[in-house]
């Protein structure tokens, strides 16, 4: 059925939504970005469109908390209907949050705090989940298992504003990529929204001076972290790491491995130290899984970095020892002391890192490796994430091993922040 029809000229569609607004063959349907990108207005003008179409369908509309869905898109529906000229035409139940169309089509507005009421909910054909990011992996598996009815374009839209790469989302849709024949994933940010007012766009863009990490997020809708990160003191700077070897008499090379297989990579690095300016150069790296301490080896070898001093985990002595039958014959266990991690993490903590761009290993582990926060305090324990971490680990395993055994001068804070 053509818009025309309906009365609804495309004009109040952002231009980058309009080839989905009648895509019905894909199930999950993924709108993320920034905001003001206009998403979550298009979802709605999307299923109030597909509804009016078809009639005596259900859709359910849920968030996390649901007292947060009043004021946001079940206000958000009813602004669609007036604008559509068919608010009065509806049956507005503001009591039960529940909207019905005139040829019996429904929308039904249920938070996911109401897990007992959500499973009564029969013959669901549709769902949208807002700030999909708020909820968990599992509960968004069960919401998908409540959609098998026996209608055509069956369908689940999302919206959110992405945050982590730490967050489920990221590993569902983005990390490895996502199956194009019954996904669609959208980015749209404030500049596909031809609506925003100025005076809008003039707060986002005065959000980039004041607050860039914010800006990354919620204007330009890229995966970045908002919890605590365990490093702060670094830099993504363009430098000559042979320059700064011949011109600095204090600055050591480390070099060290991170050993993974299976679920985690193994993760080597190379650095320069400054241990009298407190300055850390990274200039190299490399990560992946499935790799045979041969293949390790190997790839040292191919890097250019066969006579060097390579410390790693000395968690796994077998592996250091095969590295060592494949032709890495200065490889060593790393020293670690009582509560090595932390005391590793603070001795680095200590100095300023630049890394170079191509290392985007390291980068994207400092941009997301962060504390853990207490789910019920919601404060920051002293204790940071397994992940985001395998290049990391190995930096520290670098640093503190070198300082422990061939540091020429090792202040008293150096010695307590690295257990010795």
């Amino acid at each position: 059925m053509a818009l025309e029809s309906f009365k609804i000229s495309k004009k109040c569609f952002n231009k980058v939504y309009l080839k989905e607004l009648e895509n019905y063959s894909k199930r999950y349907n993924v709108f993320y970005g920034g905001a003001g990108s206009g998403k979550s207005h298009f979802v709605v003008q999307k299923l109030i469109f597909k509804y009016l179409k078809y009639s005596n369908r259900k859709c359910l509309v849920t968030r996390k908390v649901g007292n947060t869905l009043k004021d946001s898109i079940y206000a958000l529906f009813k602004s669609v209907l007036g604008d559509w000229k068919i608010y009065d035409q509806c049956k507005i139940n503001k009591t039960d949050m529940t909207i019905e169309l005139p040829n019996g089509s429904s929308f039904i507005f249920k938070g996911l705090d109401d897990k007992e009421r959500i499973k009564s909910i029969a013959n669901i054909d549709d769902i949208i989940v807002e700030e999909c990011t708020e909820i968990d992996a599992d509960t968004f598996d069960q919401l998908d298992l409540r959609l098998r009815t026996r209608n055509p374009y069956l369908q689940i839209h999302v919206m959110f504003n992405p945050v982590s790469k730490a967050n489920w989302v990221y590993g569902r849709w983005f990390e490895k990529g996502y199956n194009k024949k019954d996904t669609v994933v959208l980015h749209t940010t404030y500049k596909d929204n031809k609506f925003l007012p100025q005076s809008y766009i003039n707060a986002l863009l005065k959000m980039k001076e004041n607050n860039p990490v914010y800006f990354k997020i919620y204007a330009l809708g890229m995966f970045a972290t908002l919890d605590k990160l365990v490093y702060t003191n670094w830099e993504e700077k363009q430098f000559d790491f042979r320059e700064i070897i011949k011109t600095n008499k204090n600055v050591k090379a480390v070099f060290a491995i991170d050993f993974g297989y299976t679920n985690d990579p193994t993760a080597f690095v190379a650095a320069l130290i400054d241990d009298v300016e407190k300055i850390i150069w990274v200039f190299d790296e490399f990560q992946q899984k499935g790799m045979t301490n041969k293949d390790i080896a190997e790839k040292v070898i191919e890097m250019g970095y066969k006579k060097e001093r390579i410390t790693c985990d000395s968690a796994e002595p077998k592996s250091i020892d095969e590295l060592k039958v494949n032709g890495l014959d200065r490889v060593r266990p790393s020293i670690k002391g009582k509560d090595s991690i932390l005391n590793g993490i603070q001795y680095i903590q200590q100095y300023k890192i630049y890394v170079l761009p191509k290392c985007i290993y390291i980068l994207e582990e400092l941009k997301n490796y962060t504390w853990i926060k207490d789910k019920t305090t919601g404060e920051y324990i002293n204790k940071p994430i397994d992940k985001w971490n395998h290049g990391l680990d190995s930096l520290r395993y670098a640093v503190t091993t070198e300082a422990k055994s061939v540091s020429p001068v090792i202040t008293l804070l150096d010695r307590r922040l690295l257990g010795i």
